[in-house]
């Protein structure tokens, strides 16, 4: 039994660029017994073809010996002027090496006029607007591969390095975001050394989880990193940062927390603004506390014109101070999958018998589900004294 041919799609436009009319006759003989026999415009020469080529046109039959172009030139310029769409080269018998060559140079499939009958060519055209579909489809994958990797170089490039002295503190920083395939979110971490030793260290999450939110905690970082190396400190920061979200958010709605840590060129105190951000743990003495003087106040762009109360605490010579965003206190634990929260978050360090970020982010595999950032920085060996309970921190 002769197997059917595949049919043609319906409704389907063919442009036949031949300047023969007994071979283009013979083309629109073969294709009127198809099941959906197809919309056929003829054109005797390329430059007719060019101006009846329209956008339904889904393949383009073309003759390579045509009164104003031939070869592979003819088959170059239709490529060129339609060159989302299949293209089916016509030969003569002796031109079979030409049809090869066709096929080489962009032509989906190529038929020798003495050989062509109607199931022939049916499935030529069918199986040359497949492939042709398969070629654009491939190309947009690449074509989204090379954007991927330009935009992952882009959000590396982004990403901060800390501008320390690591002889003086220990620092640990781990970026986790939460959208899928980015190398950046909403969440943001900067730690700067400025010559008069002090140490600046910064946490913040743009509420959100898009592209559009990981763009302005970067802009907002920048912005930080550039402030507080020009010797600006405190509320002169946070409202230029303030102002800066403002006018870079995409709505009204969108605001930042924020904590920052100003830590003294004689890495023994620390000045703190908690802005409206889960607040930082201290390991010190050898307890572990979480600071929980009232917050500093709001996150930035929620009221104009606020004044942010700073919060001095003492660090002494062996510590530890952990900020980090409100995605690893919100992991779900335990068989009621209850947030962490941060006494949580304290108990979890002291039954790990010290602060290391990778220990941390290892037993919360799988129960963290937002953005999440985290800096640890340490002076000496800051041990657990096996104190338990959550400690509160205070000047």
């Amino acid at each position: 039994m002769t197997p059917v041919p595949p049919d043609l799609p319906d409704p389907l436009t063919l442009l036949l660029i031949e300047d023969d009319a007994g071979d283009a006759f013979l083309v629109e003989e073969l294709l009127a017994g198809a099941d959906r026999p197809p919309k056929i415009t003829w054109a005797r020469t390329l430059s007719e073809g060019r101006e009846r080529l329209t956008d339904d046109v889904q393949c383009v039959v073309v003759d390579l010996s045509l009164p104003d172009a031939t070869g592979l030139e003819a088959l170059e310029q239709v490529i060129a002027m339609a060159p989302d769409t299949a293209v089916l080269v016509l030969t003569g018998l002796g031109d079979t090496h030409a049809g090869i060559e066709a096929v080489a140079a962009g032509a989906q499939d190529f038929l020798v006029k003495q050989d062509v009958d109607a199931r022939l060519l049916i499935r030529a055209i069918r199986y040359a607007i497949e492939r042709k579909r398969a070629d654009l489809a491939m190309r947009e994958l690449l074509q989204e591969r090379i954007v991927s990797k330009e935009n992952s170089r882009l959000e590396r490039g982004l990403l901060p390095v800390p501008l320390l002295d690591p002889t003086l503190l220990q620092h640990q920083a781990r970026y986790l975001p939460g959208r899928t395939g980015g190398l950046l979110a909403g969440d943001f971490w900067d730690t700067v050394q400025t010559p008069d030793g002090a140490v600046h260290v910064l946490i913040g999450d743009v509420c959100g989880h898009g592209p559009d939110e990981a763009a302005l905690g970067t802009a907002l970082r920048i912005a930080w990193r550039t402030l507080v190396l020009a010797g600006q400190t405190g509320n002169d920061v946070l409202r230029t940062l303030d102002t800066l979200l403002r006018h870079e958010r995409k709505s009204p709605e969108i605001f930042t927390t924020m904590c920052s840590a100003a830590i003294s060129p004689d890495l023994t105190t620390a000045r703190l603004h908690v802005i409206g951000h889960p607040p930082p743990l201290l390991l010190r003495d050898g307890v572990l506390g979480v600071v929980t003087e009232t917050p500093s106040g709001p996150p930035l762009g929620i009221f104009p014109d606020i004044e942010w109360t700073p919060i001095d605490v003492t660090l002494g010579d062996r510590w530890s101070l952990l900020l980090y965003t409100d995605g690893l206190i919100e992991a779900t634990v335990g068989e009621n999958r209850d947030l962490l929260g941060t006494d949580g978050l304290a108990n979890l360090i002291r039954a790990q018998a010290g602060i290391d970020l990778d220990r941390i982010i290892a037993s919360l595999d799988g129960a963290m589900h937002d953005d999440v950032a985290a800096v640890l920085v340490s002076r000496g060996k800051a041990g657990l004294s096996g104190t338990t309970g959550a400690g509160e921190i205070r000047a």
